[in-house]
């Protein structure tokens, strides 16, 4: 589902474009500033202070970063910086309407507007990779959280709301052979339309295939073998004709078939058409009376919840951890109730720890289809100001970001020291966020 976006008006101002400031060598006009001040407020993105301060001073740290990645030859993966503009484009089309409507409301042609959306995006990549190689040594010892946790003020510690510890066993409903091969006769077909020339492959894939990619006609934009399941890599990158399809492959998304784009060195895009084969009701009940079984015997003390998630449960990422579920945002074994998929969450509120729910059917939502499952409360904490023993991890993670901080800020500041900035008349008069740019 496309990410909400608030639109404002763009900006359209006649103005003699000038130069704002210079940094080294560069200039930044005021027409930079204006066309990032319209983007900012085209994706309801807030400022805080005044926005003629804000973004040039935001821009002549870019400069800074980007003369640097020249230096350190830091180039960002074009495949990636490729994807997250698609993704942005599609953002503006699914809110607008279509491509004609975005070309409107930016006054531009869309070739234009892409263009400048990958060099935004690719500058933005640049300056995180350059930050990572600078804090890529920051790593917080036990002594350093203890040393950083002491001085904190108490107003600094944070709160640490209500978080569980939740094991899980899962199994995926037994889909019936016929629906597979329907779902494979459907695919086979549609590899045959392409490969004699009836159809196109991404206008099929824009009809019928149930990845989110099915909006830019199945392309997944250049990306390396890492990023797609073995089995997917496997088949895809060893296409070589872009004018024909892959054989079916299986993946634990469902069945596809591929069709090669264009490869560049270790990169390539692809196609593909996805059909995932569909569950009955029928099937989720068979599964869920399975389940509830399984759980009356490990309340009878024949197996632990444990032994059961190791030998039974169908979920890759829990199976061998005892069931417990990782939280994908901080690593830990331990979620706020909003971060659980909303399933678990409301069957979680209201048990204790050590109690076992009943089966019940939930949303994969990274395989998008129904599951069943049974979960255990392992551990409550209640709500309460972070300590060393409780959460370890989290002062750890602020510890890492304040020296991180820390270190790109200097860095910065001697960046502009070392560096020939002038700022014009007129946008002089501000409250920078770093020190020197006033000389």
């Amino acid at each position: 589902m496309a990410a909400a976006c608030v639109f404002a008006a763009p900006i359209k101002k006649n103005v003699v474009d000038e130069v704002a400031w210079i940094v080294g060598d560069e200039p930044i006009f005021r027409s930079e500033i204006e066309e990032q001040y319209s983007q900012l407020r085209s994706e309801g993105s807030s400022i805080q202070g005044d926005p003629y301060c804000v973004i040039p001073e935001r821009l002549a740290v870019e400069k800074l970063f980007l003369h640097q990645a020249k230096v350190d030859t830091i180039v960002p993966p074009e495949g990636n910086v490729q994807n997250q503009a698609e993704q942005r484009l599609q953002m503006f089309v699914n809110n607008l309407g279509s491509k004609e409507k975005v070309e409107e409301y930016f006054n531009k042609p869309f070739s234009s507007l892409k263009e400048q959306i990958v060099d935004m995006i690719r500058t933005q990549y640049t300056v995180e990779m350059v930050k990572n190689n600078l804090t890529k040594g920051v790593k917080g010892t036990p002594n350093d959280v203890r040393k950083y946790y002491d001085q904190l003020s108490a107003d600094s510690i944070p709160y640490v709301p209500l978080q569980v510890e939740v094991q899980i066993i899962q199994i995926n409903p037994v889909i019936p052979a016929q629906e597979i091969e329907d779902i494979k006769a459907r695919l086979r077909e549609m590899a045959d339309r392409v490969n004699k020339g009836e159809a196109s492959f991404s206008t099929l894939a824009i009809a019928y295939s149930e990845d989110g990619s099915a909006r830019q006609g199945g392309e997944l934009g250049f990306a390396g073998r890492s990023r797609f399941v073995p089995e997917f890599s496997n088949v895809a990158f060893n296409l070589n004709d872009p004018k024909k399809v892959s054989r079916i492959v299986e993946t634990e998304y469902g069945y596809h078939i591929i069709q090669l784009i264009e490869k560049r060195g270790d990169q390539a895009n692809f196609r593909h058409i996805l059909l995932r084969p569909k569950v009955s009701e029928k099937d989720l009940e068979q599964a869920r009376v399975r389940l509830d079984s399984l759980r009356k015997e490990i309340l009878a003390d024949k197996f632990t919840f444990e032994e059961a998630a190791q030998f039974v449960s169908q979920d890759k990422d829990t199976k061998n951890n005892k069931g417990l579920m990782v939280n994908p945002q901080t690593g830990s074994s331990r979620f706020e109730m909003s971060q659980l998929p909303p399933e678990i969450a409301r069957r979680v509120e209201s048990m204790e720890p050590g109690e076992l729910s009943d089966a019940f059917v939930m949303k994969d939502a990274a395989m998008n289809k129904d599951v069943v499952v049974v979960v255990k409360l392992a551990s409550r904490t209640p709500g309460h100001k972070a300590t060393l023993t409780d959460d370890f991890h989290l002062m750890k993670q602020m510890y890492e970001e304040y020296q991180k901080d820390r270190i790109v800020t200097d860095w910065i500041e001697k960046k502009i020291k070392s560096t020939y900035t002038k700022i014009g008349d007129g946008w002089d008069g501000c409250e920078f966020q770093y020190k020197g740019w006033k000389k």
